[in-house]
């Protein structure tokens, strides 16, 4: 798998780490819905929680979460309400990010709630 791959999956272990020490449930993993994945489907209390996770190795170029394009926010909401719809679930919802940047051998972690509410 090439490094960036490696990347990726590390970062994802850690936000469902992250997420589940800060009292989520999660319910989904990779959910894919047409051209839309959804990288956790997470659950606090009554509300269901779409998570984009962003994993860099430096902020130089910029903050991960900068890297998300509109396009891609827009499939993330048809991928979240398909869940919704298709599970019948009467339920907030919200997309966050979960930015993460590695700095040599330690990660810092950045939870971003409803990320994109002013896009």
């Amino acid at each position: 798998m090439a490094q960036h791959n490696d990347l990726g999956v590390k970062g994802e272990e850690l936000a469902v780490e992250y997420l589940i020490n800060h009292g989520y449930n999660i319910v989904k993993r990779n959910y894919r819905y047409l051209k839309a994945e959804i990288d956790i489907i997470a659950q606090k209390e009554t509300v269901l929680v779409g998570v984009e996770v962003k994993t860099r190795t430096s902020d130089f170029f910029g903050n991960p979460q900068d890297f998300i394009s509109k396009k891609k926010i827009k499939l993330l909401v048809t991928a979240l309400d398909h869940f919704i719809v298709e599970g019948d679930l009467e339920v907030e919802a919200r997309l966050d990010v979960i930015a993460i940047i590695q700095q040599k051998n330690t990660f810092q972690i950045e939870h971003l709630k409803d990320a994109f509410l002013y896009f």
